[in-house]
């Protein structure tokens, strides 16, 4: 992954994005926790007492940039490192350079380092011979090595917000124009650029200076028209494999849990997307077809299934209207978590609870002798009128494990609440949270 405000090439023109680079944290857009005075980045730096840090957080938000800046203002020398690229070797080269000059050491990507790798890092690290910040887009807790969580202050950076992206891009139209670009763009496209752009100040500055170059001398006056051309083939932020798969995941189910629409097309359009295998979508709207409506709409479930079957024949793009269809149902759909509930319940119970004798009533009786072995006394429902009858299925009182979450709303929870306490004279129990 490259810097924010990475240097160009050594010959040719610098990208804005390096010309733009924060010489300290002051110059630095966003990100005000952690670079904000009296955040603990700023004491550290300080007292002259870095140690370890960890930043983490989406691609283009900064990393580099703020590593740099902590370099300037502890006056130690700046060395980057690659984990993808870097060996032992390399590490060591650096812990002897750190003995004669004061060095800062960052690494991008720090969650492809080895065991061992990390092993030598922390050494140079622990006896104070450098400081030390790494980068990652991942989760730290998920994706390194405990040894190096536990030694280092974890610090989590935010996309930007608009606000700061719209600043970013003014700030680079002012840097463009100082060069000599004639650029008109008005507050519409900046707003346009900065929503477009996910967060990533890289991403807006890279698509700023594709619509401000190559025009000669000539002004340009930027229109929607050029910015979608810009970013007609960028995703929004999604990784797969990160933090950001499991955020728009879990926003999108909690969303259909909410009985949100909105949201929850918003969240699956950000899915689909971002190249969402829409298997794995469909997936999650068969488990909560269960797990978040249940037996308030037993349709939705076959709504769920339905859609999953259709989207492994069909595909995108027309398999995004399946998605949307089961997607609405579970959103739309009364909810019940009571079969979610109640088979944990169950599972829990059977874990912990010596097991039970199975009724000597209710035991096999498909084979000569067992009624010699007492197995008898089973009495079928179906010969009653009512098609039940009073009989003993087990040790458990009722509503040890199924509590209903029939609400107001005729689903098919409360008509069967209903039918049964007119049965049985009971009422059923109900979930007491």
């Amino acid at each position: 992954m490259s810097d924010l405000f990475d240097a160009g090439a050594q010959n040719g023109p610098r990208p804005l994005a390096a010309r733009l680079r924060p010489a300290t944290l002051d110059d630095v857009i966003g990100q005000s926790a952690v670079v904000a005075p009296g955040s603990i980045l700023r004491r550290r730096i300080a007292a002259g007492a870095l140690g370890s840090v960890i930043l983490y957080g989406p691609p283009g938000i900064g990393k580099t940039s703020i590593a740099r800046a902590v370099g300037t203002m502890l006056g130690k020398a700046f060395r980057a490192l690659n984990a993808s690229r870097a060996g032992v070797a390399d590490i060591r080269k650096l812990a002897d350079e750190a003995r004669m000059v004061p060095l800062l050491i960052f690494v991008d990507e720090v969650q492809r380092f080895s065991a061992t790798q990390t092993d030598d890092l922390l050494a140079i690290c622990e006896d104070g011979t450098a400081d030390f910040i790494g980068a990652t887009t991942g989760n730290p807790y998920h994706v390194l090595t405990p040894a190096l969580v536990s030694r280092s202050t974890i610090l989590k950076l935010e996309p930007l917000s608009i606000e700061d992206m719209e600043q970013v891009i003014r700030r680079g139209l002012a840097c463009l124009q100082a060069s000599g670009a004639s650029i008109i763009m008005a507050p519409a496209q900046i707003r346009l650029i900065a929503g477009r752009s996910g967060g990533d100040a890289r991403r807006a500055l890279t698509a700023l200076e594709s619509l401000a170059i190559g025009h000669g001398e000539q002004t340009v006056t930027v229109t929607d028209a050029m910015v979608e051309e810009v970013y007609a083939a960028a995703p929004v932020n999604h990784d797969r494999s990160g933090d950001a798969h499991y955020d728009v995941v879990s926003a999108f189910v909690k969303s259909m849990r909410g009985s949100d629409p909105d949201a929850t097309l918003y969240w699956l359009a950000r899915l689909i997307h971002g190249g969402e295998d829409p298997r794995y979508i469909a997936r999650r709207i068969m488990i909560h077809a269960s797990e978040d409506v249940g037996l308030a709409d037993n349709t939705a479930l076959q709504t769920a299934v339905a859609a999953a079957q259709a989207v492994e024949k069909i595909g995108y793009p027309e398999a995004q209207i399946v998605l949307a269809h089961a997607a609405l149902h579970v959103a739309r759909a009364p909810k019940s978590m009571s079969a979610y509930r109640g088979i944990s319940t169950a599972l829990h119970y059977v874990a912990s609870k010596p097991a039970a004798a199975v009724p000597l009533h209710l035991r096999d009786t498909h084979y000569k002798g067992a009624a010699a072995l007492g197995h008898v006394g089973y009495r079928l429902p179906h010969d009653d009128p009512r098609g039940w009858v009073e009989q003993v299925y087990s040790p458990l009182a009722a509503g040890t494990l199924y509590q209903s979450d029939a609400r107001d709303a005729p689903t098919f929870e409360k008509r069967a609440d209903d039918y049964w306490q007119r049965i049985t004279g009971r009422p059923q129990a109900r979930d007491k949270a």
